[in-house]
């Protein structure tokens, strides 16, 4: 039976970062793959956030993201308008009920999201209101599986005893689909950076060779799992 999956990103690149080899495995395994993006990504970079004036740059961010998850197969992306590195401006109930409704919208029965120890602040609200909207009450949702994938230059950003260590314990193969995953992270051009960057394609490849060392095997990505169901 294929499965319906659902990634709920931060910011456009964080659902490559975090599991594009995952999500391109999926794929090929039949699996149909949904991706939404909160956060806008672009307006925490100027002092203010003003859409009029960074119209072209949320634009062409747009465009990569549609390229990169159109490259990893996936079905469906959804770009929302939430204010990058800001979310925890906004009510925590409102975050709550978007997710909610992305959620009732898929039915997915995998959910991919953020760590919650993670430096950036996005990212640990988003986590919440996953976790949150997820709660297990009797015929909430149909999710199976539901876990959180680390964000190169979050992740490990962050000091140890100022939140929740990442320490794996779900990894996925993606020896065959790392390279359709660094393909994909460079069609963020805007947002890769050079080596010695935890960002950079080259650091990418070395983590995925790396957590796949841990299991045996070519390349993986490493999860956190919140919860699983056996059917």
């Amino acid at each position: 039976m294929n499965n319906t999956i659902l990634v709920i990103a931060a910011h456009p690149d964080d659902e490559v970062l975090g599991c594009g080899g995952a999500m391109a495995r999926h794929v090929e395994a039949g699996d149909e793959v949904n991706v939404v993006i909160l956060a806008e990504g672009i307006t925490s970079r100027y002092e203010q956030r003003k859409h009029e004036d960074q119209q072209d740059e949320l634009s062409d961010l747009g465009q990569a993201a549609r390229k990169a998850n159109d490259l990893l197969g996936v079905k469906s992306l959804v770009l929302h308008d939430l204010p990058d590195n800001r979310i925890d401006s906004l009510d925590r109930l409102d975050v709550i009920k978007t997710v909610e409704n992305f959620i009732e919208r898929v039915k997915p029965d995998i959910l991919y999201t953020h760590h919650g120890g993670d430096l950036n602040i996005d990212h640990r609200r988003i986590h919440e209101a996953v976790v949150t909207a997820c709660r297990p009450m009797p015929h909430n949702h149909g999710i199976h599986t539901l876990l959180f994938f680390e964000v190169a230059s979050s992740t490990e950003w962050q000091t140890p005893g100022s939140a929740i260590p990442f320490t794996p314990d779900w990894y996925v193969n993606i020896s065959d689909t790392l390279e359709l995953k660094l393909k994909a992270l460079q069609v963020y051009e805007s947002e890769m950076r050079s080596w010695p960057h935890a960002r950079s394609v080259v650091a990418l490849e070395h983590l995925a060779r790396w957590r796949g060392s841990t299991i045996g095997v070519e390349a993986a990505e490493a999860f956190m799992l919140g919860r699983r169901l056996i059917l």
